[in-house]
């Protein structure tokens, strides 16, 4: 894997916010990494919808602490509560009166009909559905793929130097942790996403920053299109 020029990395999300899909469409190449830690109270496993009371949180439910595996990738979910039914439930509620709903609700539940006990596995197959609706074509690679065992940004330049990139586009957290001299000996060149969230139109009154990819593609009319449009 040499031809990857400029690489973005991030840990697996559910149903992720627009930056998270801006910075995959930028890159020659993303990497899935998902051979990091589970963190609770994060994006993995959850993130939210606009309901008429405001957001609402939207969780995959992972096995107890005495459970969790060390990665991501060994992380399972916890299938004794039917959460893929609460979670259509919830966007069938909020969402019918969305332009396109009775499409793209088919489309959420061929997709919730799969079946993966895996948080990791859960992530990948959906990422891809949403690269596919947003029109993005991007090459993937999982981490896990990678003779890769670091930490923090030394993992990050050493994904880098695996796929031959010159170039690795962070998010702006990434201000606090990359050392970028030693990407600079390498030859890497580190670059920060500049992502302005769109305002768009909500069902339910005045506008709600910040939630996941579902509630702009409920809204949205031509979503390759429309995503085009803001990268």
């Amino acid at each position: 894997m040499s031809d990857a020029r400029q690489v973005a990395i991030h840990q697996p999300a559910y149903l992720p916010w627009l930056g998270y899909f801006d910075r995959i469409a930028r890159v020659d190449r993303f990497v899935f990494l998902d051979t990091v830690q589970f963190e609770k109270n994060s994006f993995i496993n959850r993130n939210r919808i606009k309901t008429p009371q405001g957001a609402q949180w939207l969780t995959v439910p992972v096995l107890g602490r005495g459970h969790l595996a060390s990665t991501l990738r060994e992380t399972r979910i916890d299938e004794s509560r039917d959460w893929r039914r609460d979670h259509l439930k919830a966007v069938a509620m909020n969402y019918r009166r969305a332009p396109r709903f009775a499409e793209r609700y088919a489309q959420l539940e061929q997709l919730y009909a799969e079946r993966q006990d895996n948080l990791a596995e859960l992530c990948w197959r959906q990422l891809g559905f949403w690269l596919d609706e947003l029109g993005i074509e991007t090459p993937l690679v999982r981490a896990s793929e990678l003779d890769v065992d670091s930490r923090k940004s030394q993992l990050v330049l050493d994904i880098c130097l695996a796929l031959g990139a010159d170039s690795y586009l962070s998010g702006a957290l990434g201000r606090d942790y990359l050392d970028e001299a030693a990407f600079a000996a390498r030859g890497i060149e580190v670059r920060y996403q500049a992502f302005t969230p769109p305002t768009y139109p909500q069902l339910w009154g005045a506008f709600v920053p910040g939630l996941g990819v579902l509630d702009w593609w409920m809204n949205s009319g031509d979503s390759r299109s429309e995503f085009r449009e803001l990268t």
